[in-house]
């Protein structure tokens, strides 16, 4: 029987090299396909050094302040995902040289194929248009994204790919190269012509731009312009020319030049088939970009700065890893040992760890007003990682920590509810109310130890206020988090109900959620 046993592994072991090798592949390494002579890199003519940013129509409206405060930035808060989808839009428009888009998450869904039409067309009005996406977060590799890389004024990368294409055999590769592929390119922007970025949590996919009809998430992104766009765009340009970048042109079953025009027949189409739509939209976008060019935005002046991981965190050997503090923590705790008054966070994926946990009582103990926001059980889209945060979360409520979880009960706009699920998915924190923090980065092991991520620090009372507002919003429509008799409450209201509620388990949550929830303790934190 033992030996039988062993056969069968022999067997199963080889069918799966079998299948390895009959996917077809893309390589894991640029320098791999250079080595060999397949590959020409073939990158557009940097248009950096042959622009002036403050020359083009997004830089003209605010040159005369970027010329006297080089080193200040301007931040323009994005209400909600509509708003972000929005001005992603009208941005591309606007632009005359150089776009690049950075993401974790592609989804080929309707919204973000209209972005993809506003990036052709400023493709063909002779822009450079660079897009940089995640392997784990495409779709397809059949996806309109891959398809644009054919236009002549636009190039595709994927980052840290999967070697064999099939969807079926994706987990097993971890077997075999699971460090590399534990982590991965976390990071989000949308650049304009080296003078413009809109950075934050958003991926590009309908739920971050509420418009999903059953689940949508509750994000923050900022417009800034000047000194941090140009900052952005740099750390762009480490990960696109980092050897994980690979081209869209290497990937199997590329799509022909005749499907890019039928891509863009297709995308015509839609506006023929729903006129008047495409009429308001075309509107708002007019009115976009009058109000951003006659200076009707409220734009607020501050320092600030990006930090960013290095891309040689994706594949820095394991021991190496571990050991590496992150530039992000490093300013992190910088930001948090220097705070007097106030912090304010709203992470969706919250694991403090022992040292994150003592440091907030710490700061709680000599008066800091600790405010803090994260998902609850029953609207998180990842229950290991709410899971590893019971395990801070008693003490961090008992401490005197204020501290809230999300309610899953949709997200309106205009008083009227337009899904009937919301997530929190925003990374933001304020120190002192003068401080601002944005980007990518969950306070998680993850994000910490893992994945490559980057956050915009910025330094402007006012924004840091509105930010404050914003958060203190989503507070008020959460659940506040109590410790009586040795046992967590959640005390709340569900939607305009005049009367709170008290919750002794976590609400909307059933008993084989909860269960399941401790079984999963087992798995560690730094895998989460």
């Amino acid at each position: 029987m033992k030996k039988l046993r062993v056969k069968m592994n022999y067997i199963l072991i080889l069918v799966l090299l079998f299948i390895l090798i009959a996917c077809a592949s893309v390589p894991n390494s640029i320098n791999d396909v250079n080595s060999k002579g397949v590959y020409k890199k073939e990158i557009a003519p940097s248009l950096l050094e042959n622009f002036d940013p403050l020359n083009t129509p997004i830089g003209k409206v605010y040159e005369k302040e970027l010329k006297a405060n080089p080193d200040l930035s301007g931040a323009t808060l994005i209400e909600n995902g509509l708003h972000a989808f929005l001005l992603r839009s009208a941005f591309a428009k606007m632009a005359t040289k150089t776009i690049e888009v950075q993401t974790y998450i592609y989804d080929n869904d309707p919204s973000s194929r209209i972005l993809l039409q506003e990036l052709q067309e400023a493709a063909e009005r002779g822009v450079k248009v660079k897009i940089l996406v995640d392997d784990n977060g495409m779709d397809s590799d059949l996806s309109d994204i891959m398809l644009l890389d054919l236009h002549k004024n636009i190039e595709v990368k994927v980052f840290n790919t999967f070697k064999y294409r099939s969807r079926l055999i994706r987990y097993p590769q971890f077997l075999f190269d699971f460090n590399r592929l534990n982590s991965r390119m976390h990071n989000k922007m949308f650049v304009v012509d080296g003078v413009s970025v809109i950075l934050g949590g958003r991926n590009i996919a309908e739920n971050y731009f509420d418009f999903d009809k059953n689940t949508n998430f509750s994000d923050t992104d900022v417009i800034f312009v000047g000194k941090i766009a140009k900052e952005a765009q740099q750390s762009f340009y480490d990960y696109w020319n980092y050897h994980l970048a690979i081209p869209a042109s290497l990937f199997p079953g590329r799509k022909t030049p005749e499907k890019l025009q039928e891509l863009r027949a297709e995308f015509l189409k839609l506006k023929e088939e729903v006129p008047e739509k495409a009429d308001i939209y075309e509107k708002v976008m007019n009115y976009i970009v009058d109000t951003y060019k006659n200076k009707k935005f409220v734009v607020e002046w501050g320092k600030g700065s990006i930090i960013a991981d290095p891309p040689e965190k994706i594949d820095m050997p394991k021991k190496e890893k571990l050991k590496t503090i992150s530039p992000i923590l490093k300013a992190l705790e910088y930001l948090w040992l220097n705070t007097k008054d106030s912090i304010y966070i709203s992470s969706a994926y919250f694991v403090p760890g022992k040292l994150g946990t003592k440091q907030l009582i710490k700061e709680a103990n000599k008066g800091v007003n600790i405010n803090i926001l994260t998902n609850s059980l029953s609207s998180t889209d990842a229950a290991a990682v709410y899971s590893a945060w019971e395990n801070y979360r008693n003490d961090l409520v008992k401490s005197g920590i204020n501290v809230y979880e999300f309610m899953n009960n949709g997200i309106k706009r205009e008083g009227k509810k337009i899904s009937s699920f919301a997530s929190l998915h925003s990374k933001t924190m304020v120190f002192d109310e003068k401080v601002s923090w944005i980007g990518s980065f969950n306070l998680d092991p993850r994000s910490a130890l893992l994945n490559s991520e980057i956050v915009a620090v910025f330094e402007n009372k006012n924004f840091a206020k509105k930010l404050v507002a914003m958060m203190e919003k989503d507070m008020a429509q959460s659940w506040k988090l109590d410790y009586v008799d040795g046992k967590i409450l959640w005390i709340g209201k569900y939607d305009d109900a005049k009367d709170e509620i008290i919750e002794y388990k976590s609400p909307n949550t059933t008993l084989f959620k909860r269960f399941t929830t401790k079984l999963l303790k087992i798995i560690p934190e730094t895998l989460i």
